[in-house]
Formats: C-alpha cells, structure tokens, sequence
C-alpha cells in the first residue's frame, strides 16, 4: 500500500494515476469515487469543502479494500485524512489484511496550489470551498503526518511544485528505495 497525501491541488491523482499506470496498480481515489458515489445534502457539503465523517469515509474504504487485490500493490489517494482513520488503517496492517509500502507527502506553497485549482475548472473549486480545504487539511489532515512518524513510519516529502515529470521521477526513487515494484 502506497498513500498519497497533500492538501487539494498538490499533485495527488495526477501522481496515484501515472504510478498506477506504470506500474498497473489498483489507484484508489477518494475524491473520485466520492463524487461518484455522494449524493444530496452530502454532495452538496462536499461540494462546499466538508469532509465526510470518519465513520462514513471508513465504511466506504472497508467496503472497496473487500473488492481490489489486496495482496497486490495499491495506492491510497486521499485516505486517510484524520487520526481516526489513520488508526483504522493501521489496524488493517496490523492484522495482516494488507501491507504498508510507503506514504509519500506531496507539498507545495498555498500560492501555487491557489493557481492550480483554479485553473482545474471543476465545480468545487470555488474560493470558499479552497479555504476549507486548506483550513481542513492544516487542522485534521497535517497532524497524521507526525501521527504516522509517531508509529515510525517514514515519510516522504517530494516538493509538487516541480513539474508533474519531476514529481513522478522522485516517486519512482521511493518506489525503487522501497523495492515495491
């Protein structure tokens, strides 16, 4: 299992893509499939810059981990988010469902990010709804990061201000330094 992390914009689906299609992995994207799947009031809190409760994001995740190959590589974009799920993946590695590979932390000035999601043209792209994500990543999602380095879990930062190519030949070292292939 490889987890992608970074706030909306840094580079995270464009990355779990050209791995997975390297290498022919199973690319889970939350953000993906929740646009798919969300609907009504959620959807439009989605839409807003709301995240889903742990329990609701957890449910989803147990349920698509039963579907995809699990002893095969995968890349986790987007999950987990906060603490509690996390803990919950953690526990997945520790009863053997699956193995952790590498958690890669993709960053980049908020400057940057701010350009790039306005340039993307999706509909949750609104300035609002950036704010949130920023605001929701500072707060819940930046503290895992010390929670998985608190587990002794290494993380890699690759800077996803670089060009997508440059991004992806940093990913490819902590691919080869960690022998996923």
């Amino acid at each position: 299992m490889i987890i992608l992390l970074g706030v909306a914009g840094s580079g995270k689906s464009e990355q779990g893509r050209l791995l997975a299609d390297e290498y022919g992995y199973a690319w889970i994207s939350t953000g993906e499939i929740l646009r798919v799947l969300i609907t009504g009031k959620r959807r439009h809190e989605m839409l807003a810059g709301r995240l889903l409760s742990d329990e609701e994001m957890i449910q989803i995740m147990d349920k698509i981990l039963d579907v995809i190959d699990t002893n095969q590589e995968f890349i986790l974009d987007g999950f987990p988010r906060t603490i509690p799920q996390t803990d919950w993946l953690l526990k997945q590695v520790e009863k053997g469902r699956f193995k952790h590979t590498a958690v890669i932390h993709l960053t980049a000035s908020e400057k940057i990010l701010r350009e790039r999601l306005k340039s993307r043209g999706r509909l949750d792209d609104t300035d609002d709804a950036i704010n949130q994500r920023f605001s929701e990543y500072q707060a819940v999602t930046r503290p895992i990061i010390d929670h998985f380095r608190k587990e002794q879990i290494q993380i890699y930062d690759i800077d996803g201000a670089n060009t997508p190519r440059q991004v992806h030949e940093q990913i490819m070292k902590v691919v080869r330094k960690n022998s996923i292939e």
